[in-house]
Formats: structure tokens, C-alpha cells, sequence
């Protein structure tokens, strides 16, 4: 049975945002996010830790720290590293790909131009991740 998210959505690209939240919207799905504009506030976020989140959606090129510098920080800490974290990028440079699995993402999702296909992928994500056996710890 599938389960309803918190997901925490990285990503300093105001309209990147709000094409999340239409996703969502669209495909009628009751997920909670949370969101920061860079690794920085995400990091506050997770000191919560009464609402953790189920996944990280997590951009790459950000301003103060890099989603690649995040990564590595949450990847490294016995509290935050069981979280799921998707890189949700434009990138599709190979050196990014291999290094972010290096550190331990659960998946590298490539944003499409066509709004279509973006929703397409998103839906795919999420229910892959809602129907997955995750524990919450």
C-alpha cells in the first residue's frame, strides 16, 4: 500500500519549485514538502528531528554549498545517512553521476525540457519511494 511522503525538495530555483508543487498538485498526490534553497538551510531543517524526511530530492548546482558538498555531509553522518536522497539535476556531466554514487545517492534523475515528461518522471519517483519499505528511524 502506497504512503504518503515527507519530502524534503533542495533546490534554489524559484520556478523549479513551483513545477514541483504543480507536479504534486496534478497528480492529486497528499506527499508533504519541505523545502530549502540551499544545503545550508536543509541542514537546519534536518536538526528537526521530530520530521524527518522519507526522501531528499536534491539539485546539484546551488548557491553557498553544492548539492555534491551536501551529499557528502548527510552520507557521513550516522544520523541523517539512511535517508533516500535523488538527485534532481539538469546535469548530466558523467564525472557528477559517478561521484554522487560514489557517496550513496539512491538515484540521479535528469530534469526533461518538456513539462510532460518531467511529470512522467516525478510520478515515477514518487511511487517508486511510496511504495517502498522505508524505516523511518
Amino acid at each position: 500500500m502506497a504512503k504518503n511522503l515527507k519530502v524534503l525538495l533542495i533546490e534554489d530555483n524559484l520556478i523549479e519549485i513551483m513545477k514541483m508543487k504543480r507536479t504534486i498538485s496534478l497528480l492529486k498526490l497528499e506527499h508533504t514538502m519541505q523545502e530549502a534553497k540551499n544545503g545550508e538551510e536543509a541542514l537546519k531543517i534536518l536538526e528537526d528531528k521530530s520530521n524527518f524526511p522519507d526522501i531528499i530530492l536534491l539539485d546539484l548546482n546551488m548557491p553557498k554549498m553544492s548539492g555534491i558538498e551536501f551529499l557528502t555531509i548527510i552520507k557521513n553522518s550516522d544520523e541523517f545517512k539512511h535517508i533516500p536522497i535523488i538527485i534532481l539535476t539538469t546535469s548530466d556531466n558523467q564525472k557528477d553521476l559517478f561521484e554522487c554514487y560514489r557517496i550513496g545517492i539512491s538515484g540521479y534523475v535528469l530534469k526533461p525540457l518538456k513539462y510532460d515528461d518531467y511529470v512522467k518522471k516525478i510520478e515515477s519517483v514518487l511511487n517508486y519511494w511510496s511504495t517502498n519499505e522505508l524505516k523511518r528511524i
